[in-house]
């Protein structure tokens, strides 16, 4: 028998983490780590299996989808809560796990009420619309998608997001840590990455819901949030060198509509000689968080790749963010693609953000640790603009280690070079981030499951 290549190795393992309810498979879980205690890794995460559930799809496995999307449907609380410990109408688990008791299979949830930091998901719900609107394109089965619990289901969800709160922006309001990054980051308020899955969702929405009586408020709400949506993003939020001009000479303490600087963003709260230093002429990217006195200038990955995958960046500016990575490879990719985050919190700022969280320390995990499930996104980004040179180059990166380093979890160190200090090995999304890249560079064809066109908004 032959020396197995490093994607049959992958999906070797990927075949061991598939977890199974009531004899159908209905998921994987996080990681298969036999030197690890296991934790919540022994769960199916809704974001950690959205690039295996992608995956399956291509290689002609919906089964499995399918059932993932049914159970935990059923999962998502359809009535109000007037009780604030239990979750929202519309929310989905961040996590489930299937129990055994007295010889009856169980599904039990976790809306992060076991979680490190109590913190709901904030993203479940809209990766699960963008997982819902994949497995329809690849099956045709709008069949389940028509069904009344899938269409309750997705209106539960928009209503949850588009609820009339205190802020009066077209963005989505969320607290710190109710993302991928969940812990402490400094994101509260507006953070890009759940910005983008907004966005996703409401254009995948449109795709799925029946225009019927019962959809026709959501979908109207729906189409009106949009475009305000689609222009605060890419105007508030995008910088390059010009717009770093036009801030750093910006007034403050201005009344009415017609000022220029509405979150009174004070030019000093931002570090312009590093960060015109850093940032390429032809590059140009979405901040991180926008608010009052506030514009965090940090690059994050899942927020500034989905925004290419989905359109939200316009074709020049997704140009500009790939110029960014292309440019400021070292910083962003070096020894493993890629850093969720970056620049990562340093003394003084790490003590006070993210509350001494020592998982959190510099250049670690979420604070600019290197995450290998990226992998997918990046090649999905660079494959929609024509530029799979990127994708190959960071594919052959990755390639290098990951078998020899077991799959792990994230990577620590400003260039990657470190195995993350508390990483699971064989973590599943690493191993599908991997063969989800490889499919996607090997036939652009499978693009059109998770890219959206250009077309229709604005």
């Amino acid at each position: 028998m032959g020396v197995q290549t490093i994607e049959e190795q992958a999906w070797a393992a990927l075949e061991k983490t598939v977890i199974y309810y009531q004899n159908k498979p209905v998921g994987t879980v996080a990681a298969l780590d036999p030197d690890s205690d296991a934790l919540n890794y022994d769960q199916c995460f809704i974001r950690d299996f959205i690039s295996a559930g992608l995956l399956f799809l291509i290689k002609g496995k919906p089964e499995i989808v399918r059932n993932f999307l049914e159970e935990t449907l059923k999962l998502q609380p359809k009535t109000g809560q007037l009780d604030c410990s239990k979750p929202s109408r519309g929310l989905m688990p961040a996590s489930f796990k299937i129990e055994t008791i007295n010889g009856r299979e169980y599904v039990r949830a976790d809306f992060g009420d076991h979680a490190i930091g109590r913190v709901a998901p904030a993203d479940a719900c809209l990766w699960w619309i963008f997982l819902l609107r994949a497995y329809a394109i690849a099956t045709e089965d709008m069949e389940l998608v028509h069904r009344s619990d899938f269409q309750e289901g997705i209106r539960v969800i928009l209503e949850l997001c588009l609820v009339t709160r205190f802020d009066m922006y077209p963005m989505v309001l969320v607290p710190d840590a109710a993302s991928m990054i969940d812990r402490r980051m400094g994101l509260y308020g507006h953070p890009l990455d759940i910005q983008s899955l907004f966005y996703v969702s409401l254009r995948a929405s449109l795709e799925l819901l029946l225009p019927n009586q019962s959809n026709q408020r959501i979908i109207q709400a729906v189409q009106a949030r949009l475009e305000p949506l689609t222009t605060q993003l890419r105007e508030d939020y995008w910088l390059d060198t010009e717009r770093l001009n036009e801030i750093y000479r910006y007034r403050v303490e201005e009344y009415g509509e017609g000022a220029l600087n509405q979150f009174n963003i004070f030019s000093d709260s931002i570090p312009f000689y590093k960060l015109a230093k850093w940032l390429p002429e032809a590059g140009g990217y979405l901040a991180g968080n926008l608010g009052p006195s506030q514009l965090d200038c940090r690059f994050f990955a899942i927020g500034n790749l989905m925004a290419i995958i989905s359109s939200l960046a316009d074709e020049e500016q997704s140009h500009k963010i790939l110029n960014v990575i292309e440019l400021r490879w070292s910083d962003l990719v070096s020894h493993m693609p890629m850093k969720l985050c970056y620049p990562a919190l340093e003394d003084a700022d790490w003590r006070i953000v993210t509350g001494a969280d020592p998982k959190n320390r510099p250049w670690s995990y979420h604070n600019g640790g290197s995450w290998p499930v990226l992998l997918w996104m990046l090649t999905a980004a660079a494959r929609k603009m024509g530029r799979a040179e990127l994708a190959h180059h960071a594919i052959a990166v990755a390639e290098r280690r990951l078998v020899h380093d077991q799959w792990p979890e994230y990577y620590d160190a400003p260039d990657a070079r470190l195995i993350g200090k508390e990483s699971r090995k064989y973590q599943t999304w690493t191993m599908t981030g991997y063969l989800l890249a490889k499919e996607l560079i090997a036939d652009p064809s499978h693009l059109k499951l998770i890219t959206f066109s250009y077309g229709g908004v604005l």
